[in-house]
């Protein structure tokens, strides 16, 4: 198969057969490096982020497997090797039906993902990314063998407990905020996707500083690159307005959806024609929402679609839509749809959170947290000021280019593997005291 890597011996003899150990001593910029990176909450390479740190690591050399579960539409062979990185995927039953679906769910993927990881065998590096906070238990039995453990944090877990539920004292929000601490106490080095979840890492994970890695996630240059608009996507309409992303309770459609019937029946206006991308567990519900609303000849639903349809449509928008509610999680955690719309040169009309700022500066403007009629306002501001949506798109993609570039998280990332690998300083003294 081209591309295909084996499991071979590959480090010149640094592999210990006779015990299925990797010595301690090993170093970590050495080619031939073996990483498992294991997922449970997306396939791969659906999931981008994840896809883009296996690229960066089999570029400097490493031999990168990953352990995730099997897409419904794509990514649902059982193993394969994609441009060099072999995946290994399990089937996995979304939770339904309250905390036992969840049992179900994170047990049979612990499972699949033990008996995955012994079929790779001995890994210099176990790279674990959450949701859920569960990844460190078979990462500690490779440890025991001589791995060392990468905690990728793309959520803070404890938040989106309480943004899902709002519940802060019961036993399921002790037990996550645990999980997590256990978590940061396994983990050699964390990998933070911005400086909140940095602060988070030390303050309540009790890390070091310098063992806390910022690797945000970044869209790829090459996959989001605008081509001509195409106005018969604008269904009639002189203004189209887009929404990309993840359909879940705290995704914010909903909030989407009741601003534009706001900006029709508050604002006068009908002059724009909504489509909303992607998919999730809310997708059936806003879809219903949308006729609740009367919005049915207005917003079109495509749900997943593939990225040179998506690029047509944001390449036609006038205006993206951020419409994140504020909430525990949200307020610090940087919306990959936002750094997206940047990337091809779109304004943004956002909720005012901290991280959104953080991301987007000059290239959104900020409606009052959840106030729908004040963001139905700011995209009738926008879509009368042409001039000032060119200047915002052009901000966008300055910023994608300069600091917020794949690029850069690149760096940080082989940083973060050479620091866990302890190439150049010692492994003692991991943790702060408190």
């Amino acid at each position: 198969m081209p591309g295909d890597t084996s499991f071979d011996d590959r480090d010149g003899g640094a592999v210990d057969r006779s015990n299925g150990r990797f010595p301690s001593g090993s170093s970590a910029g050495r080619k031939g490096r073996r990483a498992l990176i294991l997922v449970e909450n997306l396939s791969v390479p659906f999931d981008r982020r994840v896809w883009q740190e296996c690229t960066t690591l089999r570029d400097a050399g490493w031999e990168v497997h990953v352990i995730c579960p099997r897409g419904t539409k794509r990514d649902t062979e059982a193993e394969t090797v994609i441009e060099g990185v072999r995946i290994h995927r399990y089937p996995l039953r979304a939770a339904t039906g309250g905390p036992a679906g969840y049992l179900r769910e994170y047990g049979s993927a612990l499972w699949h993902t033990a008996r995955l990881a012994r079929k790779v065998g001995p890994v210099h590096v176990v790279h674990a990314c959450n949701p859920p906070d569960l990844l460190f238990l078979p990462a500690l039995r490779l440890k025991r063998r001589g791995a060392r453990f990468v905690f990728d944090q793309h959520d803070l877990v404890p938040e989106l407990y309480l943004s899902r539920f709002g519940r802060g004292k019961d036993v399921l929000y002790r037990a996550v905020c645990a999980l997590e601490r256990m978590t940061y106490r396994a983990a050699d080095v964390v990998l933070a996707t911005n400086e909140s979840y940095k602060e988070v890492a030390v303050r309540r994970g009790g890390r070091r500083p310098e063992d806390v890695f910022v690797v945000r996630s970044a869209p790829g240059t090459d996959r989001f690159r605008p081509v001509p608009p195409e106005p018969e996507l604008k269904r009639g309409k002189p203004h189209l307005l887009c929404y990309l992303g993840v359909m879940g309770p705290q995704d914010g459609v909903d909030y989407a959806l009741r601003a534009l019937a706001k900006l029709r029946e508050e604002q006068g206006r009908t002059d724009w024609h909504a489509v909303f991308v992607g998919s999730g567990d809310a997708f059936d519900a806003m879809v219903e929402l949308s006729r609740e609303l009367g919005l049915e000849d207005q917003v079109e639903f495509t749900g997943r679609i593939p990225d040179d349809d998506l690029v047509r449509r944001l390449s036609t928008a006038d205006v993206c839509l951020s419409p994140d509610p504020r909430n525990p999680l949200n307020d610090v955690s940087t919306m990959n749809k936002v750094l997206e719309y940047m990337a091809m040169g779109r304004p943004i009309v956002s909720f005012d959170l901290k991280e959104a700022r953080v991301s987007a500066g000059d290239a959104a403007v900020y409606a009052p947290a959840d106030d729908e009629s004040a963001f139905a306002k700011l995209v009738a501001m926008l879509l009368d000021d042409p001039g000032r949506r060119a200047r915002m798109g052009e901000i966008g993609r300055e910023r994608i280019e300069g600091r917020l570039s794949w690029r850069n998280s690149q760096a940080a990332l082989l940083a973060a593997y050479a620091a866990a690998c302890g190439d150049g300083r010692p492994r003692t003294g991991r943790r702060r005291r408190r």
